[in-house]
């Protein structure tokens, strides 16, 4: 006898079936997701501008806020997610041009929507803000997904190195521990 009751089949104490064709989710991710998605609207919703809890808000140099961990963290999803959706439609047997124009489309899909919520009921080009958080992660994800797309193992360990070196001389020297802002950002000098 089933623990569904009397004559029920012993998977009708499943609520919900997993579908045939769906692939699997990694949990773990869709939580971290959500928790980020949730951290996201607490720091850009925090009640009241005047009263901000601290760690509500950014750092202004040194150090971190939980505030400064909510983009990298969307980064990191991102980067978790590539490989989990673009190793399964390759093992389907899409062509490099079917996945390339996939991530094209996905990312001038985000790119654009940065752009629209940016001026949503406000639609002021001379103000609009391009590189906005959205339209980085579309360049993040457009990028990232080629070299995943387009080398393996080694050329995307390779690539990360180069990418930090490249980081670490560009900042050489450039970065100094004072803050520039001042009240009026059209007067402000560079530091």
């Amino acid at each position: 006898m089933s623990r569904g009751g009397v004559g029920a089949p012993d998977n009708a104490i499943m609520a919900h079936p997993p579908a045939l064709n769906q692939p699997e989710r990694l949990t773990s991710l869709d939580a971290f997701r959500g928790f980020t998605i949730a951290g996201m609207i607490l720091v850009n919703n925090p009640g009241s501008w005047s009263h901000i809890y601290p760690p509500l808000r950014h750092a202004e140099w040194h150090g971190w806020t939980f505030t400064d961990l909510i983009f990298p963290f969307f980064l990191f999803i991102i980067g978790v997610a590539i490989p989990l959706a673009l190793s399964r439609r390759v093992e389907h047997g899409d062509s490099d041009s079917k996945l390339l124009l996939r991530v094209l489309r996905r990312s001038i899909i985000l790119f654009a929507l940065g752009l629209f919520l940016h001026g949503f009921l406000n639609y002021d080009f001379s103000t609009i803000r391009i590189p906005g958080v959205l339209q980085r992660i579309a360049i993040c994800y457009f990028f990232v997904s080629l070299v995943y797309l387009k080398t393996g193992i080694r050329g995307q360990a390779i690539t990360a190195a180069a990418l930090l070196a490249a980081y670490w001389l560009l900042t050489l020297g450039r970065i100094r521990p004072q803050v520039c802002v001042q009240k009026n950002y059209r007067s402000q000098s560079l530091c």
